[in-house]
């Protein structure tokens, strides 16, 4: 599986911006879909997910701000961030769990940078 990003940028503090990513590749099941986020100096964190089923968990900081969600025709997830804030910034990776040959697979794409100024 393959997971390409798109949608990062610049923005300002308040503002908003909608990250999607796009699975491709062999595999038979998609089982969640996420997005993580690293600062600067600072370790990998959840942000967003939502499973197969359709259920979404959040991280503290951004429930209310932000939704997460899945287009299984498309193979596409999106991340609708609003009323961002300057610690929203850092790196946003995509993140796909799944099966393909029975073997479980966690895959990561290459990230987008998303920036908020104040």
């Amino acid at each position: 599986v393959q997971l390409i990003e798109s949608g990062g940028g610049l923005v300002q503090a308040g503002g908003s911006l909608r990250l999607s990513c796009v699975a491709s590749g062999n595999y038979d099941s998609i089982n969640s879909m996420g997005w993580y986020r690293q600062a600067p100096d600072m370790q990998r964190v959840l942000v967003a997910v939502v499973v197969s089923g359709g259920s979404t968990e959040y991280a503290d900081s951004v429930k209310g701000r932000f939704t997460i969600s899945r287009d299984n025709a498309e193979n596409t997830v999106y991340l609708q961030m609003s009323s961002l804030k300057t610690e929203d910034t850092g790196v946003y990776y995509c993140n796909a769990q799944g099966d393909y040959g029975r073997v479980l697979y966690d895959t990561w794409g290459q990230g987008t940078q998303v920036t908020v100024s104040s």
